[in-house]
């Protein structure tokens, strides 16, 4: 009898958490995959092109290895090995050749959360798509990281590091709406449409290679309003230098990655993890042109990516 009650409590608090996901069909139509990505043009990509003032480069991406901390339980191995030639065997008459073996997660490092990562208590995902439908242990079905199209677009670092004052921002300290908008003001880049919006905190620089078990415990980052800020002003993708872009510990305990929720589900705006900020802010270099084009691994929840950000 406790069994069976425990199994209809069970039932109905299902059945109450997809109630409460009621949603609407997104603006770019009921079978949208792609989101905010939407709003990159020919016309947007051009405009983001004449921002190139000097042609250097910057690479957004960091080095992983296996030794890098990652949201657990994720992390990666690589084996380089050498197919069909042990035992003195060549594989060409000319030539010798390595291959590499990856045995890893999408999701470590510096990454893009496709709109399949993150959905609602009951299941449900961008634009009404539920879980039971479209999510296999084979990969996406709907949402997977090869609909993604080149992200190209004027792009914006944000220093709330330097807002506050110091070389990184502390665990567990968030900015809001008003710190966003006073970084705005002060480096005159503000938050336009279409655009990709990093924020650099400080906190990979600081905390990765000397305090790495500090560095996946916990983060400064956005406050939930900020990331509403942030769909209000249609941008296609938001980012940091930290590896969730959400504050941890969150301030509501019961509303942890609030930020993704309302970035991923409700907005169909990406998400750019572990981005390398520290030399952009380094050379004032607070707009450039933005770039990636991610792996197209079809059915795929997140990418490790490198995006270019050229100045």
């Amino acid at each position: 009898m406790k069994r069976t009650v425990a199994a209809c409590l069970l039932i109905a608090a299902t059945v109450a958490a997809h109630a409460e996901e009621a949603c609407e069909p997104s603006r770019w139509g009921a079978d949208d995959e792609i989101g905010n990505a939407n709003l990159i043009t020919p016309e947007s990509v051009l405009a983001a092109a004449s921002l190139v003032k000097t042609g250097k480069t910057y690479s957004l991406g960091i080095v992983i290895d296996s030794n890098t901390p990652a949201f657990a339980p994720r992390g990666l191995m690589l084996q380089v090995v050498q197919p069909n030639q042990q035992e003195g065997r060549v594989a060409f008459p000319n030539a010798t050749y390595n291959d590499d073996l990856f045995q890893g997660w999408f999701g470590i490092g510096p990454q893009i959360d496709g709109l399949g990562h993150l959905g609602g208590p009951g299941g449900m995902y961008y634009n009404c798509n539920d879980a039971k439908d479209f999510a296999f242990l084979t990969g996406l079905t709907k949402l997977g990281i090869e609909k993604i199209p080149p992200l190209v677009a004027r792009g914006i670092v944000l220093d709330m590091a330097a807002h506050f004052g110091v070389e990184h921002m502390e665990s567990g300290q968030y900015f809001t709406v008003e710190d966003v908008q006073a970084v705005e003001e002060k480096q005159g880049t503000p938050v336009r449409k279409g655009d990709v919006v990093l924020f650099h905190t400080g906190w990979t620089e600081a905390k990765l290679e000397a305090e790495p078990d500090v560095w996946v415990a916990t983060e400064p980052g956005q406050s939930e309003e900020v990331a509403r800020y942030m769909a209000s002003k249609e941008v296609v993708a938001v980012g940091a230098d930290t590896w969730g872009l959400d504050v941890v510990p969150p301030p509501d305990p019961n509303r942890p990655f609030q930020g993704h929720v309302i970035l991923l589900k409700e907005n169909g705006i990406y998400i750019l993890e572990t981005m390398n900020t520290g030399p952009l802010v380094r050379d004032g270099a607070f707009e450039f042109l933005f770039v990636l084009g991610q792996a197209k691994v079809r059915g795929a929840v997140q990418m490790i990516i490198n995006p270019i950000a050229i100045r």
